[in-house]
C-alpha cells in the first residue's frame, strides 16, 4: 500500500485563533459597556454610534460571528484536515474564507454603530453585507467538501458529520431569512411581513443557535474532547444517533419564541412539541461527552483544558434543558420578554461556546508552536474567575427575570395592577444589573489574561506552519454497500450522499412550518382598518428601526390579563400585514408600545427623547439628543414606498408623488402641536433667533428626525383602537 506524504495547513488555523482572540475582546467589551449602561444610561450621553440601541447588535454579532465564528473555522480547520487525513482542499479557498470573514466582521462593526440596520435578531447586517456572508460561507463549504472528497481516511468521524450539517444548514436558513429588495446600498426591506416574518425570522433565529453556535461545537468536543483526555469516544453508536435525531428535531423549534403571539396556533405548538423533544438528543451529546472522561477524572484536577471543556459540556447541558422548558406554554408566560431569557442565552454563550474555545485554544497553542503553556497557573486563575463571572452574571438575571414576571402580573383586590408603572419594576431589578456588571467585568478579566498567556506561549515557541504528516492513498472499493456493511458505515464513505441526507432531514421542518404560513391566506386574516402607513410614518419607522429601539421595547400585546389591563387589546396578526419587518420584539428593558399612538401628547414624546429621566422619573432609558438636531433626510420617501409597492403594500401612484407634500403637512401639524408647550416655544424661539443673529443655519423643526419618529409612535395601535382614542391620534396624521 503506497503511503503518501503530505503537509497539514497550520498557518490558517493560527490565523484563525488570533481572530478569535482579538474580536472576543472587543465583543465582550462591548458587552460590558452595555451592561454598565443599564446603571449609567447616560455614559455615552450624545454620541450617536456608542448609543445602546446600536451598539447592542453589534455585541451580539460581535460574540456570536466574530468570536465564536472564528474559533469554530480555527477547530473546524484543525480537525478536519486530521479526520481525512488530507491538507484542506485549496489554500486560496482557506485564506479567502479567512479575509473575507474578517472583512465581514470590519463591514459589521461600521456599519452597525452607523445605524444600518434591518433589525432582525441575528441577522441585522444590510443586505450587500449579507450577500457578502453567502460568499464567503459556500466558499468554505466548497472547500471542506472538496477535502472530504480527496481524503485519505475512509471513515468519516462523527465531528465530520456536524461540521456538513453546519455548513448546509446555515446556508439554508442564512439564504431565505436574507431575502429583502434593496432599496438603497444600505437600505433593504424584508420580503416578509408581520407574521411571515417573524416564523421566517426565528426559524432562522433559533437555528442560528442551533447550527452555529451548537452543532459546529458539537463537533469540536467530539474532537477536541477525546484528544484531550487521551480516551476514546464514550459511545460512537449514540453519537450516530445524536446527530440524527439533533439536526431533525431542531429546526422545527423557533416557534417557541413566538408563544402567545399572533403565530397562528397550529405553529405554536409545533414549536413546543419538538422543542421538549429537543432535550433527548441534546443530553445524549452532553452524556457522551462526559462519559468520554471517565478513568480520566484524575486529569480534570490538574489540567485547566479538561476543567474548561467539562465546565463547558455541564453548560450545554443546562442550556439545553431550560430551552425545552422555556417553550412550555405556562413557563413562557413569566420568562418572556425577561431577562430570565438573557440569563438562558449568556449560561449558553459564556459557558458552552467560550468555555469550549477557551480549552480548545489552551490545547491547540502550545502544539502548533512546539512549546509548553505559558503558565497554567494563569489558565486555573483564568478558569476560576471565568466561572464565578458566570455564576455572578447569571443568577442575577434569573433573580431579575422571576422579580420583573412577578411584578408585570401582580393585581390588586380591585382588579388594578399592584405595579402599574413599569418603571418600578425596572427600579426593583438595579442591584440585579450592578451584579451581572461586575460578573462580565470578572469573565473579560479571565479573557485578557488568557490573551497575555497565549502571546507569553507564541513568543515562546516557533510557528510549525506546514506540518508533515503522512497516510496511506484510499484505495477504491466501489460505492455499493459490501456484504455485511451497515448502512451507516456505507453512508460514511458517501460524503455527497450523507450531505444530501443531511439536507432533506433539516429541510422537512422547515418546509412544514413556513410554506403554509406563506401561502395560506386564512392564517393572516384581513383587518379593514388597518392602512398602510404614511410616507412621514414609514420614514419614522425607519428611524426606530436605526436607533435600535426593538432592542428595549416589543410590540406584541400577548393576550393576558395583565399585559391588556397595562397595554391595551391584545395584538391581533392581520394588524401587521403592512410591516416589512416585524418589530415584536424580544425583551422589554422599557415598556410595550403596540398601543402607545395617543397616549401621550407630541411635547411629551420630544421631551421624552431629549432627556428620559425628566418625563419618566427612574428611567433607564439613554437620551436622543441627535433626533432632535438633526435634518431629517426624506429624499428616499418615494422609493421606499415603490419597493413597498413591489412588496404588495396599497400604495398608490398618486401617493407615491405626493409623498413629499404629505410628509410636510403632517410634519407641519407635529410642529403646531409641539407650540402647545409655553417652554417649548421659548426654547424653540431662542434657538432660531440664536440662528439667525449669529448666521447660522437654522432647521426648522418639521425638518427635523424627530417629528418622523413622533409620527409615527402616534400611529401605533391606533387602527383598531376605539373611536375616540382614533379622533386624538389622528391629529398627528
Amino acid at each position: 500500500m503506497e503511503i503518501q506524504q503530505f503537509h497539514y495547513d497550520n498557518k490558517i488555523v493560527q490565523k484563525f485563533l488570533y481572530a478569535t482572540l482579538l474580536w472576543g475582546v472587543v465583543g465582550m467589551l462591548v458587552g460590558l459597556l452595555l451592561a454598565f449602561m443599564f446603571i449609567f444610561p447616560n455614559l455615552t450621553d450624545g454620541i450617536s454610534w456608542l448609543s445602546f440601541g446600536r451598539l447592542r447588535p453589534l455585541h451580539t454579532n460581535a460574540v456570536i460571528f466574530a468570536f465564536v465564528g472564528n474559533a469554530m473555522f480555527a477547530g473546524v480547520y484543525y480537525s478536519t484536515q486530521r479526520l481525512l487525513k488530507a491538507r484542506m482542499f485549496s489554500d486560496w479557498m482557506s485564506n479567502f474564507n479567512f479575509w473575507g470573514w474578517q472583512a465581514i466582521i470590519v463591514a459589521a462593526a461600521i456599519t452597525l454603530p452607523l445605524g444600518y440596520s434591518t433589525s432582525k435578531e441575528y441577522a441585522e447586517l444590510e443586505w450587500p453585507i449579507d450577500l457578502a456572508i453567502a460568499a464567503v460561507w459556500v466558499v468554505f463549504g466548497w472547500n471542506f467538501i472538496g477535502t472530504m472528497l480527496k481524503r485519505r481516511q475512509r471513515h468519516l468521524y462523527v465531528a465530520i458529520w456536524f461540521y456538513l450539517a453546519t455548513i448546509v444548514t446555515v446556508a439554508v436558513l442564512h439564504i431565505f431569512n436574507s431575502l429583502a429588495l434593496p432599496v438603497s446600498a444600505m437600505k433593504s426591506y424584508s420580503v416578509y411581513a408581520g407574521v411571515q416574518d417573524a416564523l421566517v425570522q426565528w426559524w432562522y433565529g433559533h437555528n442560528a443557535v442551533a447550527f452555529f453556535l451548537t452543532t459546529p461545537f458539537l463537533g469540536l468536543m467530539y474532537y477536541f474532547v477525546p484528544k484531550a483526555a487521551n480516551r476514546p469516544i464514550y459511545s460512537y453508536r449514540l453519537s450516530i444517533v445524536h446527530f440524527w435525531s439533533l439536526i431533525f428535531i431542531y429546526i422545527w423549534a423557533g416557534p417557541h419564541h413566538l408563544l402567545y403571539s399572533s403565530l397562528p396556533d397550529w405553529a405554536q405548538n409545533l414549536g413546543v412539541a419538538f422543542s421538549v423533544m429537543l432535550i433527548a438528543p441534546s443530553w445524549g451529546g452532553m452524556i457522551n461527552g462526559l462519559l468520554t472522561l471517565r478513568g480520566a477524572w484524575d486529569k480534570v484536577r490538574t489540567s485547566p483544558v479538561l476543567k474548561f471543556m467539562v465546565v463547558a459540556i455541564t453548560g450545554y447541558g443546562m442550556a439545553t434543558f431550560e430551552g425545552p422548558m422555556l417553550s412550555l406554554k405556562n413557563i413562557n408566560a413569566i420568562a418572556h420578554f425577561s431577562d430570565w431569557i438573557i440569563a438562558h442565552v449568556h449560561v449558553g454563550a459564556l459557558a458552552w461556546n467560550g468555555f469550549l474555545t477557551f480549552g480548545m485554544i489552551y490545547w491547540l497553542v502550545p502544539r502548533m508552536f512546539k512549546t509548553r503553556l505559558y503558565s497554567t497557573g494563569m489558565a486555573n486563575f483564568h478558569f476560576w474567575i471565568g466561572t464565578l463571572g458566570i455564576i455572578l452574571y447569571a443568577l442575577p438575571m434569573y433573580v431579575a427575570g422571576f422579580t420583573q414576571a412577578l411584578m408585570w402580573k401582580e393585581f390588586n383586590p380591585d382588579g388594578t395592577l399592584v405595579y402599574g408603572n413599569f418603571l418600578e419594576t425596572v427600579n426593583e431589578i438595579m442591584p440585579m444589573y450592578w451584579m451581572r456588571a461586575i460578573g462580565g467585568t470578572m469573565y473579560l478579566v479571565g479573557m485578557v489574561v488568557m490573551l497575555y498567556n497565549i502571546i507569553a506561549t507564541v513568543r515562546s515557541g516557533s510557528k510549525l506552519e506546514d506540518e508533515l504528516a503522512e497516510a496511506p492513498a484510499l484505495a477504491r472499493i466501489g460505492g455499493r454497500r459490501k456484504a455485511g456493511e451497515k448502512y451507516h458505515t456505507w453512508l460514511e464513505r458517501r460524503p455527497i450522499q450523507l450531505t444530501l441526507l443531511a439536507t432533506v432531514a433539516i429541510l422537512i421542518g422547515g418546509i412544514i412550518q413556513i410554506i403554509p404560513t406563506l401561502l395560506v391566506k386564512s392564517n393572516i386574516p384581513t383587518i379593514t382598518s388597518v392602512m398602510p402607513y404614511t410616507p412621514l410614518e414609514l420614514e419614522g419607522r425607519d428611524l426606530y428601526i436605526r436607533e435600535g429601539c426593538v432592542g428595549c421595547h416589543s410590540q406584541m400585546v400577548r393576550p393576558f390579563r395583565s399585559e391588556v389591563e397595562r397595554y391595551g387589546e391584545y395584538a391581533k396578526a392581520g394588524e401587521f400585514v403592512y410591516d416589512h419587518p416585524f418589530l415584536w420584539g424580544s425583551k422589554r428593558t422599557g415598556p410595550d408600545l403596540l398601543r402607545v399612538g395617543g397616549k401621550y401628547s407630541d411635547n411629551w414624546h420630544l421631551n421624552h427623547f431629549y432627556d428620559p429621566q425628566s418625563t419618566s422619573s427612574g428611567s433607564i432609558m439613554p437620551s436622543y439628543k441627535w433626533l432632535i438636531r438633526n435634518k431629517h433626510d426624506r429624499s428616499g420617501a418615494a422609493d421606499k414606498m415603490r419597493v413597498m409597492v413591489t412588496l404588495g403594500v396599497p400604495y398608490s401612484d398618486e401617493d407615491i408623488a405626493g409623498a413629499e407634500a404629505s410628509m410636510d403637512a403632517q410634519a407641519a401639524q407635529i410642529e403646531k402641536n409641539l407650540y402647545a408647550d409655553p417652554e417649548f416655544v421659548r426654547s424653540y424661539e431662542e434657538e432660531k433667533t440664536y440662528a439667525q443673529q449669529n448666521g447660522e443655519e437654522f432647521i426648522e423643526m418639521k425638518d427635523r428626525e424627530i417629528v418622523a419618529m413622533i409620527a409615527y409612535l402616534q400611529r401605533l395601535g391606533t387602527d383598531i383602537k376605539i373611536k375616540q382614542n382614533t379622533e386624538v391620534a389622528s391629529e398627528n396624521r
